[in-house]
């Protein structure tokens, strides 16, 4: 697995504890869950990257989140599922955010990540989601 899609599911599991906790931003970018082992095969590379991400949704959290709701078709977005939602931030912020990764990479990384960490369908909910903001891009 790839530095950057290491840095990724940091951002994910980020976003989705402080969403569960309102853990502050300085904290999350601690990575507290992450044990000695962990934390020491991880590049430094994926940790900023995942603080770079976290940052990023966090100071843009309304400008995502209101691209996230313009998207959805027959849901509520404070029904969102929180895995999936952190999914949805982290990725929507990329593609409005973060131009120089190819929409394509940035979808196809959520789907492996709603995949790997969410309900059995979320993959879909997913796809459908961010390929309907990637076509208003």
């Amino acid at each position: 697995m790839g530095a950057r899609r290491k840095g990724r599911i940091l951002a994910f599991q980020s976003l989705f504890s402080h969403d569960m906790t309102g853990t502050p931003v300085e904290d999350l970018l601690d990575f507290p869950w992450l044990d000695e082992t962990r934390r020491s095969n991880l590049k430094n590379e994926s940790l900023e990257f995942a603080g770079l991400i976290v940052r990023g949704t966090l100071e843009k959290i309304e400008q995502v989140d209101t691209c996230i709701k313009k998207h959805l078709e027959h849901w509520d977005f404070s029904r969102l599922n929180k895995v999936d939602l952190a999914i949805l931030r982290i990725s929507v912020y990329c593609l409005l955010f973060q131009t120089d990764i190819p929409a394509t990479v940035t979808i196809d990384e959520a789907i492996d990540i709603a995949k790997e960490y969410g309900t059995d369908d979320s993959y879909r909910f997913v796809n459908g989601v961010m390929d309907g903001i990637r076509k208003n891009l």
